[in-house]
């Protein structure tokens, strides 16, 4: 009979058994309620043992390479410890050992019981494991790492013990998956790590991951499988893939320290591989200063060379006759593009071949800039809606795009290049304004000049419209004067404080970052080298460290110096943050009061373009030939146009300097967000005026981040109230004379 259990035991069927572990009926009579007792229990193993090693042959077969893994594991365990235990109590009732056999002949059930009461826990808890894999049909490596690692968290030595191996099975898979992916750039078909883009799956990656290691593997993983896939003439060192291969065989995911550290240092040695052999220090300061260039309007000639080209691509449609040639499309755009570059310094750039226009509803036929004399509503620029400027350099929506290739993409994103766009629609938007307004004053003058040849100092007409028409003269003046006024503080406020400053800011913090990176490589080599080697190299390298920083000092520096594609997007990203709120683009109310001010400002040129190029009517259209009634008629029409576009500049106008003081006063908001999600944040946060920033505070520096972007603020607020003129109680006072206390009084409801 114990011949007979002892095969129970061991996975055999048994007729003492006939179902489960419930005895026979016929052998119930002839034992003791205690040996039934105990044979019940040993049967009760014995069938979790069953169940487990059918399971694992069912498992064995899954295409999980994480559940055969484990499955092979199981069974070693199982075989090394469940079966090696059967085998040595045989051998011990074979060997009548006096530890199990009494007196030398007999065996009683209790000690066989007692020998195999240690499985009691670890097969249940394993038989709950299986029951749990069965459960499911599909299991991805970062699920199943959990769940045996909350398993192994157990009071039970034995459990945990086991449970514990099975995780570190599971775990050494994923991280030969990790190597291949970390060292080779390659992919596995079946469980892969991440997409074909490099982008890690959730379900791929245990929770106990950190999200600064998950960060790590994805720009690794993206960085050595790009130059593998590109060809690249210089691919990564086989000697720094084995050395980093072993690195990751000494870590498991969960010793998240250990790990992370890991990571860490892969992710050092291949951003300084990269940043020293495929991405270079030049090809990232071309790129900044090609953008900077075309998209933020800093070649100041190819911009104003591309709008005269646009706007005469637009007459020449317009002049032409009904047909396909009436049509503007994108290669005539294109061919507009190249024309501007034509005598500039853009001529010869091979930076030009990557921009492109776009235009998202298609070909279209130019109109005529709107006359129209219905304002809209000032309450409609402070709602929530998110202005743009893109149609105003075409009078339809217009993309400026640039083409990036590898390996710019490591650094610049799809997101960068559309709030590119956004600041070069804004900007161009500004420029063109501030071209036309220059072009009406020159027209208005070169009129008076002519006019004033006939008319001596006076400006003409009989005696009853020469008052009219010298008080329409200089309302136009007055017209054309303030709204070129406002342009030219706007444009030299953004260009020069805002887009000039930011700029060099970056190009520092590049240079500065990469210089870092040069003085960390020749340090670590200067370092390995023996002492009088090491004094040589501090003498060399004088001219570039200051002799009083201690080796303390530079071994600290050489931690916080390094620079990877991240920190290069992350700079960038707050590059064009600052951009986006100097220019005041992430207010929405502030934007979309420039919009009607910009509009205005085009309504008044188009009116002096369809007068002839000035307000005044010609001497011989109205006045003494006129007689009667009618003297003056055209003269008073034309007055009252001019004067509705100066009451909506100056109500404009003040409308904007209320707004921008109001953005300085109320509480910036600070977040680390993406720079792609800033210009999103103007429809779900416009009820708030105040600046979203979105930079990231320094420590140690009195003007940086938010405070930085609100002195940008300050300067223009400063500009735009020289004389005072907006910061009186009453924005129109200065024009109308009135007295400051009855203004007062007035605005109180007093009087």
């Amino acid at each position: 009979m114990i011949a007979e259990v002892l095969l129970v035991l061991a996975g055999h069927s048994s007729s003492l058994f006939p179902s489960d572990h419930t005895i026979h009926p016929a052998f119930s009579p002839l034992l003791h309620p205690g040996e039934e007792q105990c044979l019940e229990s040993l049967g009760h193993i014995a069938v979790r043992y069953r169940k487990i090693k059918k399971a694992c042959s069912t498992l064995s077969r899954s295409p999980s390479r994480y559940i055969s893994a484990l499955c092979a594991t199981l069974n070693q365990i199982l075989r090394d410890e469940y079966e090696t235990l059967v085998v040595e109590t045989e051998a011990k009732v074979l060997k009548r050992d006096s530890s199990l056999v009494a007196s030398g002949s007999f065996v009683p059930l209790s000690s066989i019981r007692a020998t195999f009461a240690e499985w009691d826990a670890p097969l249940a808890a394993l038989e709950s494991l299986i029951d749990e894999l069965e459960a499911q049909q599909q299991w991805q490596s970062g699920p199943l790492i959990d769940l045996l690692m909350t398993r192994s968290h157990t009071g039970i030595h034995r459990v945990a013990a086991i449970h514990a191996r099975l995780c570190e099975a599971v775990q050494h898979v994923w991280i030969a998956q990790l190597q291949a992916f970390l060292v080779h750039g390659s992919l596995s078909e079946k469980d892969p790590l991440a997409t074909k883009d490099y982008t890690l799956l959730e379900s791929a990656c245990p929770s106990c991951l950190s999200p600064q290691s998950r960060d790590s593997i994805a720009y690794i993983g993206r960085a050595i499988g790009t130059v593998k896939a590109a060809k690249w003439e210089k691919q990564f060192p086989r000697s720094l893939a084995m050395e980093h291969s072993k690195m990751l065989e000494t870590a498991l995911p969960q010793d998240e320290y250990g790990f992370d550290r890991v990571i860490a240092d892969i992710r050092t040695t291949v951003s300084e591989w990269m940043w020293m052999n495929v991405l270079t220090h030049k090809d990232v300061e071309v790129t900044v200063e090609s953008l900077a260039n075309y998209f933020l309007l800093r070649n100041g000639e190819f911009a104003l060379s591309l709008i005269r080209e646009i706007e005469r691509l637009k007459i020449s449609r317009l002049t032409g006759r009904s047909g396909p040639t009436t049509m503007i499309r994108e290669q005539d755009l294109h061919l507009a593009l190249l024309r501007a570059s034509l005598g500039t310094t853009a001529q010869h750039d091979p930076s030009l071949s990557h921009l492109r226009f776009r235009m998202p509803s298609g070909p279209l036929r130019p109109l005529l800039p709107s006359l129209a004399t219905a304002p809209k509503d000032l309450s409609s620029s402070l709602s929530p809606e998110h202005t743009t400027f893109d149609d105003l350099l075409l009078g339809t929506p217009l993309l400026l795009t640039y083409s990036v290739s590898w390996p710019l993409d490591l650094c610049l994103q799809p997101s960068d290049l559309q709030i590119y766009g956004a600041l070069f629609a804004y900007l161009s938007a500004l420029r063109k304004t501030h071209t036309r307004i220059h072009t009406c004053w020159t027209s208005l003058s070169n009129s008076q000049r002519a006019r004033r040849r006939w008319t001596g100092l006076s400006d003409g007409g009989t005696v009853e419209d020469l008052e009219v028409r010298k008080a329409l003269l200089r309302c136009g003046w007055g017209v054309v004067r303030e709204m070129s006024w406002f342009l030219d503080t706007l444009l030299g406020y953004v260009m020069t404080d805002v887009v000039d400053v930011e700029f060099r800011k970056l190009k520092g913090v590049l240079l500065e970052k990469t210089s870092g990176l040069v003085r960390q490589n020749t340090g670590a080599q200067s370092h390995s080298g023996a002492e009088t080697a090491n004094a040589i190299g501090v003498s060399q390298s004088a001219s570039t460290l200051p002799t009083s920083q201690s080796n303390a000092s530079t071994a600290s520096s050489t931690t916080t110096s390094r620079l990877d594609f991240t920190t290069l997007r992350n700079i960038h990203t707050n590059y064009l943050e600052r951009l986006l709120t100097g220019s005041l683009l992430s207010n929405p109310a502030l934007t979309g009061i420039l919009r009607m001010i910009f509009e205005i400002c085009e309504r008044f040129v188009a009116q002096v373009e369809r007068w002839g190029g000035d307000v005044l009517p010609a001497l011989l259209f109205e006045g003494s030939l006129a007689g009667g009634d009618r003297v003056g008629e055209m003269v008073k029409e034309r007055q009252a146009i001019v004067a509705s576009i100066n009451e909506t500049l100056h109500t404009l106008l003040g409308s904007f300097y209320e707004q921008l003081s109001l953005s300085t006063t109320q509480q910036p908001l600070s977040a680390a967000t993406d720079a792609s999600k800033s210009m999103m944040y103007n429809a779900s946060m416009a009820n708030t005026s105040g600046f979203h920033t979105f930079v990231r505070p320094k420590r140690g520096k009195r003007l940086a981040g938010d405070e930085e972007v609100r002195r940008h603020v300050e300067r223009l607020l400063l500009r735009l109230d020289f004389n005072g003129g907006f910061s009186k109680s009453n924005i129109g006072g200065y024009m109308q004379g009135s007295n400051d206390v009855e203004d007062i009084l007035k605005q109180g409801g007093l009087t």
